[in-house]
């Protein structure tokens, strides 16, 4: 964070970071913004300055990608003898700093983070290792290595191409076409976007009309659709850079009366998988969600009681199309059958 230049800011700022380290240490395991679990046993080889905390912080559980990651972190990590907190830092690198610094007070044991920014990011992880606390990324990259201890990322680009693969097929290969991006901080929305393009750019019956970013939010995705349909009224598909935007474009096409236009996702939500079991998205391409979770939190695990753990920093995990074929094996963002 910047540094408050007047004393009342100041004393703003403390009373507010306090409130907040208090709100991490009281709520429940039920409270939306933070929550912790104190009745767990200590793993055998809990942190040196006997902290058994460990700490998960992402974007707003709102979204059902990060709520997926956010339970399966907090159930391996009390499922080895770890306490939790969990906390939302809505994609503000401001509060997810002010997060950092709470769990930097609480001397955790791990921190595992969903960031707020791949460069916004990096002060604040740098301060949380510079404190003794290994830090261990999950879903989005920071653009810097030997900071984090791992950074556990879905293959963005495998499953771009998958994705984009599938937008072709379902266009049988021509068609004018829209696609909205999400956020221009985040790595993974410039990944995605270039391995959409590595595949549909092959084939020249394939024209785009038009590219907005929307963030990755819904009622942003819908505005934008609305608009771009106003001037483009002719498309045939549109290509997003996750689901939430392609509900949003659902929605708006369903508004202005438009069917039979081909409409591709990446995350595999589960409103997604029921809008290609509806017939109203073709495809999305599903990154599990709770594996990579999983792993950070064995790896901090393992980082705790043998301060290392085994594997590079850099790690990804294959995404799945899902489909109209196969969309009842798919659950909370995993394969189920």
């Amino acid at each position: 964070m910047s540094p408050l230049r007047a004393p009342a800011f100041r004393a703003t700022a403390t009373a507010l970071f306090c409130a907040l380290a208090l709100s991490l240490s009281a709520c429940s395991s039920s409270g939306s913004g933070s929550s912790d679990s104190a009745d767990k046993p200590k793993p055998s080889g809990s942190h040196a300055k006997g902290s058994n905390l460990i700490a998960i912080i992402t974007p707003s559980p709102d979204n059902p990608f990060f709520k997926a990651e956010e339970d399966a972190a907090k159930q391996k990590a009390e499922s080895l003898g770890y306490q939790t907190s969990v906390a939302s830092h809505d994609d503000d690198p401001n509060k997810q700093s002010e997060l950092i610094d709470a769990a930097i007070s609480r001397k955790a044991a791990a921190i595992i983070l969903d960031n707020a920014g791949a460069d916004a990011s990096i002060g604040a992880v740098q301060k949380a290792t510079d404190a003794g606390i290994p830090v261990f990324l999950i879903d989005r990259e920071i653009n810097k290595v030997g900071v984090a201890k791992a950074q556990i990322v879905s293959n963005n680009s495998q499953g771009a191409q998958i994705a984009g693969q599938a937008f072709v097929a379902a266009m049988k290969e021509k068609g004018n076409y829209v696609e909205l991006t999400g956020k221009e901080s985040d790595t993974n929305a410039g990944v995605r976007s270039k391995g959409y393009s590595d595949v549909i750019s092959q084939y020249p019956g394939m024209k785009k009309v038009a590219q907005q970013t929307a963030n990755w939010d819904q009622q942003e995705a819908f505005t934008k659709m609305e608009t771009i349909l106003q001037r483009n009224p002719n498309i045939q598909g549109v290509i997003t850079g996750n689901d939430t935007m392609a509900l949003g474009v659902v929605a708006a096409l369903k508004s202005a009366h438009k069917t039979g236009v081909v409409v591709v996702g990446f995350d595999g939500s589960p409103d997604a998988v029921a809008q290609i079991k509806a017939g109203t998205m073709a495809a999305t391409a599903l990154q599990p969600a709770a594996l990579g979770a999983q792993m950070a939190v064995t790896q901090a695990d393992q980082f705790i009681k043998t301060g290392k753990t085994g594997q590079p920093e850099k790690q990804t995990i294959d995404c799945v199309l899902v489909n109209k074929q196969n969309a009842d094996h798919f659950e909370n963002f995993a394969q189920i059958s």
